[in-house]
């Protein structure tokens, strides 16, 4: 395997120093500093990392997790395809030859179980199994391209109906808004009553500067290295991102009340605690330390089922205190 090497990537963020000659006038620096604030996100904006996600006292989804998938909008069979192979290799041993796996990362997702027992009690966690019991289409846009709270619930109970106690997760196709996206989140999870639920756009065409990157430039921070995605495809890709992090934070924090910092109305979750981090090293605009699949040009950095190839998100690790990467 090749990697995508840390010298290379900050060769190509070269920064041309600003000659005295050109400073701005001293009345412009005020609304330069206001416009960072409006264009940059929080999390940079903030000059460093939030605060780690902590236990609020609320319970964690463990043992068999079921998934009601709902697409919404046309969707290919690569792209199922894909996204279905990403699900089956979350419990998935693809064997010691292929280091490191997506089961890796998920296992520091299972290990929350053990975090949110009380009295301290951080011993091995017990697997989550994770399966799709459910499938459903729209692929018409029945109830428009514009998916607000009041619209995502009754495609969530779609979802579920006939499958109680899953997790409902729905894909927005190409060219759907979905309320709540865009704004710091690449995935939102929320409940409805006691149904936890996920919903994933398209990040190709919903805000592709903030939320298909690596594969996509990003409209913030530095110009840094464009990564090939690791199945061919930029929205799909895009979309295994940010489904890993939806999932683990609905594991982690299902009812708002489990684990996360900052206030209850804008939680900083356990993948929202280490932003645009894909391998160890990661500077803004650099993703870090990932592979490149020598045959298609990929990069990546967890392997999965049948042969398949991810990039993953970093997640909050509990255990070492520090942002988790598989590289």
């Amino acid at each position: 395997m090749l990697f995508c090497g840390e010298e290379e990537a900050l060769d190509k963020m070269k920064v041309t120093p600003m000659m005295a000659s050109s400073s701005p006038p001293r009345h412009w620096f005020p609304l330069l500093f206001l416009s960072l604030l409006l264009v940059v996100p929080p999390v940079l904006a903030h000059g460093g990392p939030p605060d780690p996600p902590t236990h609020h006292g609320g319970s964690v989804l463990s043992g068999n997790l079921n998934l009601a998938l709902l697409w919404y909008g046309p969707f290919g069979r690569g792209q199922k395809r894909v996204i279905r192979s990403f699900i089956n290799s979350l419990n998935y041993n693809a064997g010691a030859n292929l280091e490191p796996q997506v089961s890796s990362w998920w296992r520091v997702v299972e290990s929350y179980q053990s975090f949110a027992k009380p009295g301290g009690a951080h011993g091995p966690a017990p697997p989550i199994r994770v399966k799709v019991v459910r499938q459903v289409g729209y692929r018409d846009y029945s109830i428009g391209k514009v998916l607000t709270v009041d619209f995502i619930k009754p495609l969530v109970e779609k979802a579920v109906a006939g499958a109680p106690k899953s997790l409902a997760v729905i894909f927005a196709g190409r060219g759907v808004a979905v309320q709540g996206l865009c704004m710091g989140k690449c995935a939102i999870h929320g409940v409805f009553g006691t149904q936890p639920y996920i919903v994933v756009g398209d990040p190709e065409t919903e805000c592709p500067g903030a939320c298909a990157w690596p594969f996509y430039q990003s409209d913030y921070g530095p110009r840094g290295v464009i990564l090939q995605p690791p199945n061919g495809n930029v929205g799909t890709d895009a979309m295994v991102v940010a489904l890993a992090s939806g999932l683990a934070e609905a594991v982690t924090n299902p009812f708002n009340d489990g684990f996360f910092s900052g206030l209850p109305m804008m939680q900083t979750e356990v993948s929202d605690a280490c932003p645009n981090m894909f391998g160890s090293g990661a500077l803004p605009g650099y993703t870090g330390k990932v592979r490149i699949d020598p045959l298609t040009g990929g990069g990546f950095n967890a392997h999965g089922a049948r042969g398949k190839k991810f990039l993953l998100p970093a997640i909050w690790n509990p255990k070492t205190a520090s942002c988790y990467t598989t590289l």
